[in-house]
């Protein structure tokens, strides 16, 4: 290679040179113009830049496209740029705080000042950001001295930018400018501002400024585009479906949760039906532990400030902690438990250990307690305290990478049985360049990140890998699910730590006589129940399956007269763990039928002259209609195989 040009390795391993000074753009061009009109940004030596970029000497390139998150997220960031540059245009004066792109679209924050603005002025922003964005200005970057930004935002008296700057290295800022819009940003950028196509501004929301109630609360616009409109009006309809299906709507319809600001918010209370529903899911996890060797313990809501001292949960989580709890004993505090595993910690360490004794699972539905500010929270998705399906394995070095393998058969056998079929594993390993944040020495980290990596390969998931994604204790594998949707969560996490055996000096005597340090497998298959829940009534729409479901059955009588039978058939099925109720309203059978529909009971018995003297009952399915007379005994027959049905291939 001479000195003239630069060596480029494209994915697929092709090695191509180009002359000094060429972009990824140029290296798109080489292979065709029609890849280069997709191009939005670039992965340059695993950073993302703008495609029109100086490429260095040595350069792993891929070219990022709507296709790849990183091109969808530069896609977006630029369309807040666009935004703000319509606001300004629409609203001068106004002052701009920062505006990311997030999962699904970007904000901005806004400070209007004295100047009127509400939800209805959306509509005119959107046609001022496709006027803009008709006009192809190209996102031009540029290096700028720390001295010439504070004079920049000064003159424009932007004291948001200022603070940000404030922050800054000098040598380290950027400014970029499209058409007579200029903003603080490290970047990237799309190439021009005609690439959006489709735009729509969703909702209107406020934000402290720095997420800090103290400060000043702005105005925080979001929105979404899109280089296509069909792929906008595909977004709108999912976004109309997911309103149907929103938690909270169908929580309230089916009665299963509710709040109330008198007990406080983020504070779920749970309905009799609700309280049915979480009985099922927890009555299915303790057999799937029991089978596993999880031993059942029971932990307090609360714990003294030292176990959260000595186990680093105070110093990083103190500030987002509940205020501590005092007793008439001076100095002496509580705190509301941010976490299970401080206390399992203890119970470990109860007793002398030995190798023999390896294994330890130790299983609990624990209640934790953290503070979200209140614009954070969100249904059941995010609630001040949650029921978390916990288990903390204690094992030796040789035993992690099995009892991880058997922990991961755990959660897909739980997404196997409530549905989830489409999911991703997310191996997330700590920041190499920012170590810092993270407990424990690189040699126990090496090991814990080498344990995760082999058994998910061994498991044959299909997986991604997210750098600085770690907790602070250790790396994990967190489960990450696509609902029916196609909207992805969270669910399930499995993590390996080194580091809380150190800190409570956890033992167990070796073969060898010695004394040894415990590794420690941190799991939650649901993660938690109040997110899981919130998560499956969406994916599912309320139509739990059927051995989940609150209230299997409705028990539909034609009339008063045959209210007594409908009652003795309900008598025979709770008895045979058979969950549902009996109609007795003085209403026609067609509106009981639609009621019970609405209410997505799974199947329903109705009952009149036929059935009373034959002893059996007519059933219908939600959603399918009748489906044939049976006698009690051959329902129940019938209702089980239905039931291990909804189990899918995993049978109770």
């Amino acid at each position: 290679m001479s000195d003239s040009n630069i060596k480029v390795t494209l994915p697929d391993g092709n090695v191509k040179e180009f002359p000094k000074g060429a972009s990824a753009m140029d290296v798109a061009m080489s292979i065709s113009e029609g890849l280069a009109r997709n191009v939005l940004a670039a992965e340059v030596n695993g950073e993302v830049w703008d495609a029109d970029r100086a490429l260095p000497a040595e350069t792993a390139l891929k070219l990022l496209t709507w296709n790849d998150q990183d091109g969808k997220s530069t896609f977006w960031h630029s369309s807040a740029h666009l935004m703000a540059e319509a606001l300004e245009a629409l609203y001068p004066g106004i002052k701009l705080g920062i505006g990311p792109a997030i999962e699904h679209g970007y904000y901005y924050d806004i400070d209007f000042g004295d100047q009127e603005f509400d939800s209805a002025d959306l509509e005119r922003i959107e046609n001022k950001m496709l006027e803009l964005a008709r006009e192809k200005n190209t996102y031009n970057r540029s290096e700028v001295s720390k001295s010439d930004a504070i004079a920049y935002f000064e003159e424009k008296g932007d004291e948001y930018k200022l603070e940000l700057i404030d922050g800054l290295e000098d040598g380290s800022i950027t400014f970029y400018q499209q058409g007579a819009f200029t903003d603080l940003c490290r970047g990237p950028h799309i190439p021009h501002t005609g690439m959006i196509k489709a735009v729509k501004l969703l909702n209107v929301a406020g934000a402290y400024w720095r997420g800090d109630e103290k400060r000043k609360q702005l105005t925080r616009i979001y929105g979404i585009t899109f280089p296509k409109q069909k792929e906008l009006k595909e977004y709108l309809h999912m976004l109309e479906e997911a309103k149907k299906r929103d938690h909270r709507k169908i929580g309230k319809e089916l009665e299963l949760f509710t709040f109330s600001e008198k007990v406080g918010m983020g504070l779920p209370l749970w309905l009799p039906k609700g309280a049915k529903l979480r009985e099922r899911l927890e009555s299915f996890m303790r057999k799937a532990q029991v089978k596993a060797g999880y031993e059942p313990v029971v932990t307090p809501h609360i714990g003294h400030k030292n176990l959260y001292v000595t186990s680093g949960h105070y110093e990083k989580y103190g500030e987002d902690s509940f205020q501590p709890i005092n007793t008439p004993h001076e100095g002496e505090e509580f705190l509301l438990k941010p976490m299970n595993c401080p206390h399992h910690c203890e119970i470990y360490k109860s007793k002398p250990r030995s190798y023999k004794d390896l294994p330890v699972r130790l299983a609990e539905f624990g209640t934790v307690y953290r503070y979200e500010q209140s614009g954070e929270l969100h249904g059941l998705t995010r609630v001040r305290g949650f029921t978390q399906d916990d288990a903390h394995i204690f094992c030796s070095q040789d035993q992690v990478k099995e009892e991880f393998k058997k922990v991961i058969d755990l959660v897909l056998y739980v997404f196997e049985s409530l549905g989830f079929a489409d999911y991703t594993a997310q191996i997330s390993l700590r920041d190499p360049e920012n170590k810092q944040k993270y407990i424990g020495s690189d040699e126990a980290w090496n090991k814990a990140e080498s344990a995760i990596i082999e058994a998910a390969a061994e498991k044959n998931l299909n997986t991604v890998t997210e750098l600085g994604e770690a907790a602070f204790y250790g790396p994990k594998l967190d489960f990450m699910v696509k609902d029916a949707l196609g909207r992805k969560w969270q669910l399930g996490t499995i993590q390996v730590d080194y580091n809380l055996p150190e800190r409570f000096e956890l033992e167990y005597t070796g073969s060898d006589n010695q004394k040894h340090r415990p590794v420690m497998l941190h799991r939650a298959p649901f993660g938690s129940l109040e997110r899981f829940v919130a998560v499956l009534i969406e994916h599912c729409a309320g139509e739990f399956p059927l051995w989940l479901t609150p209230d299997q059955v409705a028990i539909l009588p034609i009339s008063e007269k045959y209210a007594d039978y409908a009652q003795e058939v309900y008598s025979v099925l709770e008895n045979n763990d058979i969950t549902g109720f009996v109609d007795h309203r003085d209403e026609k059978i067609g509106r009981k039928i639609r009621d019970a529909e609405v209410k997505k009971i799974p199947i329903m018995l109705i009952v009149g002259e036929k059935e009373a003297e034959a002893r059996a009952v007519a059933v219908r399915k939600h959603g399918e209609g009748d489906v044939g007379t049976f006698s009690i005994d051959e329902f129940i027959t019938y209702f089980n195989n239905e039931k291990a049905k909804s189990l899918g291939s995993s049978a109770e």
